[in-house]
């Protein structure tokens, strides 16, 4: 009987167990059951995965790889919708004071909005995942207003592509900033308005095709205003004295430093003779020395504005070019088994501020790396520039992992690409080293009235420089890097002169712009923001308003038409003052949430008046060297109807007003000649001389012993053939259509219908590299060697940046 009881009890307290594992379950269940029908009520009842919504394909694998299962990435590839492009596209009140845009979905991107649309139906939330400005904002606007009100919407922000920064904002989704969506309609409204407006003027005086843009214009007059101050330059002569001296068997030179205590101001031969005479054969003695230390600190983490001057100082890239490489180390590249991998932070920044885990990370990796010397006892802080203001929400540009280091991803990447990842990667390592210290010593020496010095330095402990040299221009002068050592000297010593040499200058005007030094001016005087600079500058030489010549901005005749025009009838819209002054109140609108209508209106006014008073005949006629009064006295000889100006393919003409209805009278204003002009080129039939004329369809090299030899060719554009190694130049077919070939034709058949530009191939490093330009895919380069092709920038409906 006992052991019956004790066997009733097993029994009893197992059945108590699995009753109390159902009922665990149970509850399980229960919850389970609850939380899927929150999740339910709270996605209107969808259960499917989040889609995420980004810019590119590339940036679109690269999450992917940190996402995994329960989330479907989708790209936009730009923007779906704008404005329209064949009209204004804005609807202003009467009054001047609404504006309304009118947007549309772009031209090739109705399947892809399509697909987003049918991705978003069973998605339990839509996560817009665009960039962090004001182009990405407004990307994921216009994708919400597309996707309605029952979808669950949310929009999460990351300045870098890693894992840890992807799961960190998946964490805290936020709401559609609205002001920055204000502050880029308001930008783009500005622009088309200016554009839409103010560029008929140009078609209508010079010849269509031509832009004026609100940016692009002022960006277009420093350009011509420097080249102005070249023109008007006036060299000055002055001579400088050096002593060349030796002391232990080093040389060195000593420079006239002093006149009885007075800046030298030798103005001639004469002048400096006069020193030269009365210094010689006396004996240079020293007279003080002086020694001091130069610490050079590193520079700041880079911005968009620094990495586009750098890049260009030291990789001779242009804007463009920065931008398209940072673009794809950004949104990531496949680096081995580590799959898509974001290399750099988000590369439109203002800011040289950078998280705390970062400098961390730099300091540690710096301490394992170099010496303790290299490693300063605090991180080195930095300021972000005055009105970096709205932009200072992002960290600088540095890599997303310091110890993954250029020559470890050097295989993986296009060399483009490497050799701006490399430069990013030095610039944020040394920017949390020690300094570089250099003893500099200053020699004097006194001849009576003549004071001649000798100054020299010594780097005595790299710091930074152990990773990174700055690049620099030849108009920013000499630095500490530059001085030669001296012997060591003391008070009293004498050194052996072996030489006074007199040297003649002349004062050089300022330089031209360099890509560098235009993008560091138009961010100086506030001119455009970190996504603009590179569409400013490569716009100004894809109009062919200004064209490069040894990495130099010179405008172009157009140019200086175009700027001339517009500067004349808009004082007030195209100058720099109010250009940095709505970039400041577009800041704002950003910033503070100011109202972007009232931008709009206060700009609208203005330049509204500034365009009804333009006179167009008077315009157009100045243009072409034309007397407006004496054309107004005019009549048409056929009918006695008053004539008016026009212009059409070929120039200026005359036409009577009732031109293609009852008249038929037109008088061209086109002037038939041209001046010649010389040129280095030999006539390929004689050898004499060759000059540049102006045919029909442009210029062309003739024979000057014409007509006795009727030698022409084509200009060449300073590109070599691909084929045979000859020049290229431009040819026309009958039909007077523009192709290029090779000017060894027929013997080489090599031609092209797309213009050969001096661009280098990143592939093989062949000069270069056919320009295409369409609607459909954007603007792309190809080698004409090798075939690699690259694309410049994105279709004009995919980017607005």
């Amino acid at each position: 009987m006992p052991r019956e009881k004790k066997t009733t009890k097993k029994a009893v307290k197992a059945v108590k167990a699995v009753k109390a594992v159902k009922a665990k379950k149970a509850t399980r269940t229960t919850r389970k059951s609850k939380a899927v029908k929150a999740a339910k009520d709270s996605s209107n009842g969808r259960t499917g995965g989040a889609l995420v919504i980004v810019e590119s394909p590339t940036k679109a694998r690269t999450i992917g790889k940190y996402l995994g299962r329960g989330y479907a990435v989708k790209a936009t590839v730009g923007h779906l919708r704008d404005l329209p492009t064949r009209k204004l596209g804005v609807t202003v009140d009467d009054r001047g004071e609404s504006f309304t845009p009118e947007y549309v979905t772009i031209k090739g991107k109705t399947q892809t909005l399509s697909e987003i649309k049918k991705a978003a139906k069973g998605a339990r939330e839509v996560l817009l995942a665009t960039d962090p400005d004001r182009e990405g904002e407004a990307i994921a606007w216009h994708v919400a207003s597309q996707l309605g009100d029952d979808i669950p919407l949310r929009r999460i922000l990351f300045h870098e592509i890693t894992r840890d920064a992807i799961h960190e904002a998946l964490k805290s989704p936020g709401e559609i900033d609205q002001n920055k969506v204000d502050a880029q309609q308001a930008r783009r409204i500005l622009d088309r308005i200016v554009g839409y407006k103010a560029s008929p003027i140009l078609w209508k005086t010079i010849k269509t095709g031509l832009s004026a843009g609100r940016v692009q214009t002022v960006a277009l007059r420093l350009i011509v205003e420097r080249e102005r101050e070249i023109r008007a330059f006036k060299p000055q002569e002055y001579w400088t004295i050096e002593a060349e001296c030796e002391k232990g068997g080093q040389r060195f030179e000593a420079g006239l430093h002093k006149i009885k205590g007075h800046k030298p101001e030798l103005h001639d031969e004469k002048s400096a003779r006069a020193v030269v005479d009365a210094v010689s054969g006396k004996p240079f003695v020293v007279s003080s020395v002086e020694k001091k230390q130069r610490r050079k600190r590193p520079g700041a983490p880079f911005t968009t504005s620094t990495l586009q001057q750098e890049a260009a100082k030291k990789l001779g890239f242009s804007s463009r070019r920065t931008m398209r490489a940072a673009q794809a180390l950004y949104e990531g590249a496949e680096i081995g088994e580590d799959g898509p991998t974001g290399l750099i932070t988000y590369m439109r920044t203002d800011s040289v501020r950078v998280s705390d885990q970062a400098i961390a990370s730099v300091r540690d990796y710096i301490a394992k790396q170099y010496d303790k010397r290299y490693l300063p006892e605090t991180p080195n802080a930095y300021s972000t520039r005055k009105n970096a203001r709205v932009q200072d929400a992002h960290e600088a540009i540095r890599p997303t992992e310091v110890t993954r280091r250029p020559e470890a991803v050097e295989r993986f990447l296009e060399p483009d690409q490497f050799r701006l990842y490399q430069l990013i990667w030095q610039r944020f390592v040394a920017s949390q080293m020690m300094p570089a210290v250099y003893d500099m010593t200053i020699v004097d020496f006194e001849l009576g009235d003549y004071l001649f010095r000798a100054t020299g330095s010594v780097l005595v402990f790299d710091g930074y420089h152990v990773v990174y040299l700055e690049g620099r221009e030849a108009e920013e002068g000499k630095s500490v890097d530059d001085l030669p050592p001296i012997p060591p000297l003391a008070k009293g010593d004498k050194v052996t002169v072996i030489e006074i040499v007199p040297s003649q200058h002349f004062t050089e005007p300022p330089p031209r712009f360099s890509e560098a030094s235009l993008v560091k001016e138009l961010e100086k005087l506030g001119i455009g923001r970190p996504s603009t600079y590179s569409a400013i500058v490569s716009t100004l030489t894809a109009r062919e308003y200004a064209r490069l010549d040894q990495r130099r901005f010179h405008p172009t005749d157009l140019g200086e038409t175009v700027e001339q025009m517009m500067v004349k009838e808009f004082p007030d819209i195209f100058n720099v003052e109010f250009t940095s002054r709505m970039e400041e109140e577009l800041d704002q609108i950003e910033e503070e949430g100011k109202d972007w209508q009232g931008v709009l209106r206060e700009f609208y006014g203005p330049f509204m008046k500034s365009l009804e008073a333009v006179d167009l005949t008077s315009l157009v006629a100045q243009a072409h060297g034309l007397d407006p009064a004496k054309l107004a006295e005019e009549k048409c000889p056929k009918c006695g109807s008053a004539i008016e100006l026009r212009t059409g393919r070929f120039g200026p003409f005359l036409a009577c007003v009732k031109y293609k209805d009852t008249c038929d009278y037109v008088k061209s204003l086109r002037k038939d000649k041209v001046p010649d002009r010389p040129s280095d080129e030999k006539c390929h039939l004689c050898g004499a001389a060759m000059v540049i004329k102006t045919g029909r369809f442009g210029e062309f090299l003739a024979c000057t012993r014409y007509p006795e030899c009727k030698g022409t060719r084509s200009i060449p554009l300073g590109i070599k053939c691909p084929k045979d190694g000859g020049d290229l130049a431009e040819r026309r077919t009958k039909r007077g259509k523009s192709f290029w070939g090779c000017m060894n034709y027929p013997k080489c058949d090599f031609s092209t219908w797309n213009k050969p530009v001096a661009e280098i191939c990143p592939e093989c490093g062949w000069e270069g590299m056919e320009r295409k330009k369409t609607k459909a895919d954007g603007e792309t380069l190809t080698c004409m060697k090798c075939g690699n092709k690259i694309l410049v920038a994105e279709p004009e409906e995919a980017s607005l940046a």
